[in-house]
């Protein structure tokens, strides 16, 4: 019985469908998950793809009008070849080194964990292959971000690699993709490149850090207060309180907090300025640091926000809630008594109620606008005015909201429990001293210099005593 001769390729697509001469070949190692979502956009963008496997006719899969082929072949019909396997899996392309000789190679792999190698993958890639011209690219996007296009994921291609006309080939491609392009320089970034996918929200880490550190404080700082003293003082077991009312009081002060610590480092950085004089004097890094994490702050004080809502609306369903109502409806019943309506109260429960509502409504405001969809849309102008002007408006709302809360309750010995301050006057603090700043800076002596300091206006030399400052002579023309 004679033994079937299977062709090296195979087309999986018809003669009547097959690409254009005018299209411009590339070359795919791998057909895995990745392989197939940067083939199939590589095809919505007019290339002609042909894929090297080691198994041509059983590699599962692929976009419709791609060809299969096994590696010698596919390596020769392309002049830039995507390698979408894992390093481990590099042997079989040593055999390929002829093939290979003056070609593009992309290296798109990435690790399970940093420094898992002595060496970048892309660096092990060109010593394996000394011929070809190793870049590294694409390894910072995902499957589904390649398979959904530029619009819904990531529009950042990283690449970095040793011969500027290899970049630029690699460049060229993300770029028709849809995709930005920012050259990291030579091959010996490629292990920064590689660690970015390992990185674990790296820019959430302080304000996650100072989220825990406060919620934390305030949650046993408050349990002492509201239930241990209860305890110990009084034999009463208020432990329910757990769930939702300490809840509902920890999250609106570290909320407020938050929101106060995203404007705290601009107006630090205001009067930094002030006091140097100039503008071009790099700021602390503790304080660079602070001002490049405002945002993600801002979004986790919404987020504290909209569960201090949520913990709100469901007062009135409380079993504690209702049972306090049935059993004051009952006494008055029983003594035969009417409360009579206080117009005082009725004014600072609406206010109080108001004034959350408002500072609420701007802060969904301000997390809407620091969406990538919204905030492209607008101009600087216009997302500075949100962000800023609206900004400090929605942290006034929400401290006037806080201290309608306490009222004149801080007038009395009976909150001060263990002789501690309620937790609402802690976290009145930052925000009080904030919107005190701001104002100061609001002065129009204060406002015209700082504005002329920003335009590039500098105070040469802040030793000469003859020479008066520019906030000083602003003042005195006042």
């Amino acid at each position: 019985m004679s033994e079937e001769v299977k062709p090296e390729s195979m087309s999986l697509y018809s003669v009547s469908a097959a690409a254009t001469p005018e299209q411009e070949a590339v070359c795919i190692f791998g057909t895995g998950d990745l392989g197939r979502s940067l083939g199939q956009r590589l095809l919505q963008s007019g290339y002609r793809l042909v894929y090297g496997s080691r198994r041509p006719h059983s590699c599962g899969p692929i976009p419709p009008g791609a060809q299969v082929m096994s590696h010698e072949i596919a390596a020769r019909s392309a002049s830039l070849v995507f390698v979408c396997v894992h390093r481990e899996h590099y042997d079989f392309l040593e055999t390929l080194a002829p093939q290979l000789k003056g070609k593009v190679l992309v290296d798109v792999s990435n690790n399970l964990k940093k420094n898992m190698y002595p060496e970048a993958n892309a660096e092990f890639l060109q010593r394996l292959i000394p011929g070809a011209h190793v870049v590294k690219a694409f390894n910072t996007l995902s499957a589904w971000a390649l398979q959904n296009g530029p619009s819904d994921a990531n529009r950042q291609v990283y690449l970095c690699g040793n011969s500027p006309e290899a970049k630029q080939a690699v460049a060229e491609i993300a770029t028709k993709l849809g995709f930005s392009v920012q050259d990291r320089g030579s091959l010996s970034a490629a292990r920064e490149l590689e660690d970015f996918p390992l990185q674990l929200f790296p820019e959430w880490r302080l304000p996650m850090r100072l989220t825990i550190g406060l919620t934390a404080f305030f949650f046993f700082y408050l349990l002492i207060r509201d239930v241990i003293f209860a305890y110990v003082d009084q034999g009463k077991d208020n432990s329910f309180r757990i769930m939702v009312s300490l809840a509902n009081e920890v999250f609106p002060i570290v909320s407020l907090i938050l929101l106060s610590l995203c404007y705290l480092p601009g107006v630090i950085a205001a009067f930094l300025q002030l006091y140097r004089g100039t503008k071009y004097k790099r700021f602390p890094d503790w304080l660079d640091r602070w001002m490049l994490c405002r945002k993600q702050l801002g979004l986790i004080a919404l987020a504290l926000a909209s569960l201090h809502v949520l913990y709100t609306l469901i007062i009135p369903i409380r079993y504690y809630v209702r049972f306090i109502l049935a059993a004051n409806t009952i006494s008055q019943i029983k003594e035969n008594k009417t409360s009579v309506f206080d117009t005082t109260m009725g004014w600072r429960t609406d206010s109080y109620y108001s004034m959350g509502i408002l500072g609420f409504g701007l802060y969904l405001l301000l997390g809407i606008a620091s969406l990538p969809s919204v905030s492209n849309a607008l101009s600087w102008r216009e997302f500075s005015f949100i962000q800023s002007k609206l900004g400090y408006l929605t942290l006034f709302f929400c401290t006037f909201h806080t201290y309608l809360y306490g009222w004149d309750k801080f007038l009395f010995i009976s909150y001060y429990k263990w002789y501690t301050p309620p937790g609402y006057m802690l976290c009145l603090v930052v925000p009080s001293v904030v919107l005190l700043l701001k104002l100061l800076l609001l002065l129009p002596c204060v406002d015209k210099s700082l504005t002329r300091i920003r335009q590039g206006w500098e105070r040469t030399d802040p030793e000469d005593d003859s020479k008066k400052s520019l906030l000083a002579k602003d003042c005195q023309k006042l």
